[in-house]
């Protein structure tokens, strides 16, 4: 068992990562809000995601706040050569379950330096744009992005939760390497964005990649064709997903370690084109 399996893909054209990660939201407590019921656990999730060879982490300010970011340091730093952990900023949080985009950029910039003191790092590989703000043009919100790049505080740009205009628009003024959406077997709303991040190299982080549950169930459409694979249902949403288009990278987050092995598992699953369209049919 091991992530390396999902294969490789480089973002940015200088940041090769396996293409099977981890996502850190469920690293805090309930409503994204506060500290974890078992902090030792969340370190142990941590240390062994690298382990299993996951060389993607995904976190964001937001996340606790801070909290996910905190245990990413204890647990994993010094950081390994290859490791590369990706954050968000634009999000602000008055409580648990509660997020409100904030994307002006004296805000970003704040978070931005927060991230990196919390994370112990000089640069950060990849930070993405929460969400666009409204309220703030997207040449604002993106360009403080680019002026932190320029400083050497940020090695690549992302936007979450965006359109494929989204993108256009930003990449006017920076350029976009990754876009974050919702996308999953059961929600595959963003198909345009994933088609336009194909065809342009653009890296594709779903989040929500196994609609927490949904497709892992007893009841799941996909339980028939777990049995003929000797898999569980989550198992093959996430070949699925690593099937469906080279630059997708997903991220599945969990505060189990004995979950997190079972997620990574998935990296080991050939799917054929029919079972591709078997699963795709399914849901």
């Amino acid at each position: 068992m091991n992530a390396k399996n999902s294969g490789t893909f480089t973002i940015g054209g200088d940041l090769p990562v396996t293409r099977l990660g981890y996502g850190a939201m469920q690293l805090t407590g309930p409503g994204v809000w506060g500290d974890p019921k078992d902090p030792d656990e969340a370190v142990r999730v941590l240390r062994r995601a690298v382990e299993l060879g996951v060389n993607l982490i995904d976190t964001a300010d937001a996340y606790g706040p801070f909290v996910a970011d905190l245990l990413i340091k204890k647990a994993l730093h010094p950081y390994a050569d290859d490791l590369v952990i990706a954050t968000k900023a634009g999000f602000t949080r008055q409580g648990p379950g509660q997020w409100t985009p904030v994307g002006r950029p004296e805000y970003l910039r704040q978070q931005v330096e927060l991230s990196l003191r919390h994370l112990g790092v000089d640069r950060i590989d990849l930070l993405q744009l929460h969400r666009i703000d409204p309220k703030v043009p997207v040449a604002e919100q993106v360009g403080e992005l680019k002026k932190l790049q320029d400083e050497g505080k940020i090695r690549h740009i992302g936007l979450s939760e965006v359109g494929v205009a989204d993108l256009v628009e930003a990449q006017r003024t920076a350029e976009i390497v990754s876009v974050q959406n919702l996308f999953n077997l059961a929600n595959r709303d963003a198909e345009p964005l994933l088609a336009h991040a194909t065809e342009h190299g653009v890296a594709f982080i779903p989040w929500f990649p196994l609609a927490t549950g949904a497709l892992a169930g007893p009841d799941s459409p996909l339980t028939a064709l777990a049995k003929e694979h000797d898999a569980t249902p989550s198992q093959l949403a996430l070949a699925w997903l690593l099937k469906r288009s080279p630059v997708v990278l997903p991220i599945p987050g969990t505060s189990s370690v004995a979950h997190l092995e079972d997620n990574v598992a998935a990296a080991d699953i050939e799917l054929s084109d029919a079972d591709f369209d078997a699963l795709t049919e399914a849901v």
